[in-house]
């Protein structure tokens, strides 16, 4: 007789995986994962990155895209370390991940031995929702089901289960199939005074963020907007487009100091904030609406940015199921809509070329059904002016400011949206916080375009100089990087545009062509508004 059991901790983990549709495990392999890894299940993909970073930001960009919980697999401490900033922006994504990491063998644990990880489940927090290496091998699998659950809830985020390697072999029971809720509904108290409120106000304005868009809630927001005949601004830093920006009442996105958050909201008489904190800044000031008389209503399904929110009435519930119940309270308004916005200006073809035009070029040859990836912090305000967002799921961003995102996590939601063409626009400083990811592309064969904005260091800094008048820093600018043959040794196609005339042609090419190519655009120094 064998000495195998018929069901093992491995078994009942790839079940219950499976019966979560989450048969794409992100990973980067090391000794400590080899039982994992081993007698691989052919209904199962594994995504492999070259550096731990890039595997959270793919898993990141692929759990975004479907939404649903990704699952990935890190190698140790030390792979857990690689991974930390990225876990980081996944936390402040609120992204649903369930990461696991390899430990050593739990009978040389008492011994420090090599690879092994000294308090394994306390290494990665705060920035995970739960964290746990179960105390008997046989609950593993129990600790990864309770991992997805907990990374799933509202608001989402990642979960963290440290698994030591000889825990796989050995004899467990299976997870039984669980349901639960992910609804959050409203309290009705506050929710009628809100649309008590709502219904007195002559200019009431709409800040929306990205739970709005996470939640599937995006065409309910519409039909508030156009219900209340209210103004609607993005959310400070927002990392997913959640309103058309082509839409009459669509008035443009707040900046991320608190002085010009009143200043601009300073001209309503409510504020209501949906999916969003109030708010997130980037530099200090003062933020003066409860002051000056104007009430600030939030609809989050975060506790902590519930708790957290100054002088404002903040209701606890998930957008849609909120959207929907105060969509029968409301009455429609009579109000005069909100002036337009000015559109921008065409941009004429010059050398070197401004971020603007680039943008403008972008949009003109992007097609109707791509997704676009951005992590140019000095050319986000050309981006917001030149390439709009017109639905919902179609922009992703990082919400911590954590560089080394947008690349990995284009490579995730190409993963995730076959068909779909996507766009990563990224500065130079940017793409070279997690390179490797083209690796991967290549070997996927992913309709990707990277758009590499190369104006020789990190602008954003330039932009900080100039508004905090530093004078001259060390540190801010990148010279004789190569992305052409960076992306050429990864295997990807590459080509660098030095002239405005030759753009429009070159991403049209690249729009078509099969597989990743990677776009080195020669562009100004010119700083932008930092938001």
């Amino acid at each position: 007789m064998s000495d195998t059991p018929s069901r093992t901790v491995k078994s009942a983990t790839f079940e219950f995986l499976r019966a979560r549709g989450m048969t794409t495990v992100f990973g980067n392999p090391g000794s400590t994962e080899l039982s994992f890894l081993r007698d691989w299940p052919a209904d199962f993909r594994y995504v492999l990155g070259l550096q731990e970073g890039v595997v959270v930001g793919m898993a990141d960009g692929y759990a975004q895209a479907t939404g649903g919980a990704a699952f990935v697999n890190l190698h140790s401490a030390a792979g857990v370390g690689n991974a930390l900033g990225a876990i980081f922006t996944a936390y402040r994504n609120q992204t649903p991940l369930v990461i696991t990491a390899g430990q050593q063998a739990r009978s040389l644990l008492p011994w420090r031995p090599f690879l092994g990880a000294t308090a394994a489940a306390e290494f990665p927090k705060p920035y995970v929702k739960w964290s746990s290496e179960p105390a008997r091998p046989q609950d593993v699998p129990v600790a990864i089901a309770q991992a997805y659950n907990i990374a799933m809830q509202k608001p989402w985020g990642p979960a963290f289960v440290s698994v030591p390697s000889d825990d796989w072999d050995v004899a467990a029971e299976p997870v039984l199939p669980q349901t639960k809720s992910q609804a959050l509904g409203p309290d009705p108290i506050p929710l009628r005074a809100l649309a008590e409120a709502l219904a007195r106000s002559k200019r009431a304005a709409i800040v929306i963020g990205a739970a709005v868009d996470r939640d599937g809630a995006y065409d309910l927001a519409i039909e508030l907007a156009e219900t209340l005949t209210a103004a609607v601004w993005a959310a400070p830093m927002i990392s997913r487009r959640t309103f058309p920006e082509d839409h009459a009442l669509f008035a443009g996105f707040l900046p991320s100091s608190p002085d010009q958050v009143s200043a601009t909201l300073a001209a309503y008489d409510l504020v209501l904030v949906l999916g969003a904190p109030i708010f997130t800044y980037h530099v200090p000031g003062r933020f003066t609406l409860p002051s000056a008389g104007i009430p600030v209503f939030q609809i989050t399904d975060d506790p902590e940015a519930a708790a957290w929110a100054p002088l404002g009435t903040s209701i606890l519930a998930t957008p849609r199921l909120a959207l929907e119940t105060l969509l029968t309270l409301v009455p429609r308004s009579q109000r005069e809509p909100p002036a337009p916005r000015t559109p921008s200006p065409r941009v004429a073809p010059a050398d070197p070329m401004s971020g603007e035009y680039v943008m403008q070029a972008i949009a003109e040859a992007r097609g109707g059904s791509s997704i676009v990836l951005e992590e140019a912090p000095s050319h986000r305000d050309h981006l917001q002016r030149y390439l709009p967002t017109r639905r919902g799921d179609e922009y992703y961003a990082m919400a911590s400011g954590g560089l080394g995102f947008a690349l990995p996590a284009s490579v995730g939601v190409a993963l995730a949206r076959p068909g779909k063409r996507v766009i990563a626009v990224l500065g130079d400083g940017s793409v070279m916080y997690a390179i490797q990811a083209l690796w991967t592309a290549a070997q996927h064969k992913l309709p990707l375009c990277v758009v590499v904005l190369n104006n020789g260091g990190y602008g954003a800094m330039r932009a900080f100089s100039k508004r905090y008048n530093t004078g001259p820093l060390p540190g801010v600018d990148v010279a004789g990087l190569d992305f052409v043959a960076l992306a050429r040794g990864h295997g990807c196609d590459g080509r660098r545009i030095e002239r405005a005339a030759d753009l429009p042609a070159a991403l049209t090419q690249a729009m078509t062509t099969e597989g990743p190519v990677v776009l080195e655009v020669l562009v100004s120094q010119a700083t932008t508004r930092l938001n």
